[in-house]
């Protein structure tokens, strides 16, 4: 399939590589070290593919192997190793396990065929263009992923399908409809499994809006992310 418009690029740039203990050597002997996610800009692990369209937030790391495309990360944002990302916006502070696939392309179901040849004809005949209606109706269908969520590892999400601040999407779930704020899914379609806090705890958490704090707040409240429940988080920072 062609992958005209992608770069594949390494860790931080194609000039890095990685070594076992976490460093990353540049050509030019250049040793950097951890903290490695950066507030200008995203860390790539090696043999991303990366298209022109795609933007991305502070701190925001994509894993190894893994193509983005048409795809918006906001800040804090990651997918781990082999994720395959296309027309998404992404939330910040999301966490997309490997091999999860977010705004799936779709075939053209109403077609006499399924088959990507009449849109993709330029890759099979000299004097044929590709369908370029086709890819704007396709690059329309965006997927909208929430504030802090979470993408278990080969979940599906659908074109078109918006995934609530603080939900869970459980490991191998595909989903095909909306999934609203603090609801974990499961299973193939996705359906809901359980709320993961009261409701009143999530109406309280989207009010305090804590993923919008800024990074030196975040680093000055670090213990009691680590240490509270979020009831006792909110009483604390309402």
């Amino acid at each position: 399939m062609s992958d005209r418009g992608c770069e594949t690029v390494g860790r931080g740039t194609s000039d890095e590589r990685e070594s076992e203990n976490g460093q990353v050597t540049t050509r030019t002997g250049e040793i950097l070290t951890w903290p490695a996610f950066r507030p200008t800009g995203p860390f790539f692990h090696p043999e991303c593919e990366i298209d022109d369209d795609s933007r991305f937030g502070a701190f925001v790391e994509i894993g190894r192997g893994s193509r983005i495309s048409n795809s918006h990360f906001g800040d804090y944002s990651y997918c781990d190793r082999f994720a395959d990302i296309a027309n998404a916006r992404i939330g910040k502070f999301s966490n997309i396990a490997a091999s999860a696939r977010i705004g799936a392309t779709d075939h053209p179901m109403e077609k006499a065929s399924l088959h990507h040849f009449h849109y993709r004809s330029d890759d099979y005949w000299d004097d044929a263009d590709r369908d370029e209606d086709w890819f704007a109706r396709r690059r329309a269908r965006l997927a909208h992923i929430g504030h802090d969520t979470w993408i278990g590892a080969m979940a599906m999400v659908k074109p078109g399908v918006t995934v609530g601040h603080g939900a869970v999407v459980a490991a191998g779930a595909v989903v095909t409809r909306d999934v609203p704020p603090y609801t974990i899914v499961t299973g193939v379609p996705a359906a809901p499994l359980r709320r993961r806090l009261s409701a009143d705890t999530e109406a309280r958490l989207m009010a305090l809006a804590w993923w919008d704090w800024d990074h030196a707040t975040l680093r000055e409240r670090l213990e009691d992310f680590r240490q509270l429940s979020a009831e006792a988080f909110l009483d604390r920072y309402e």
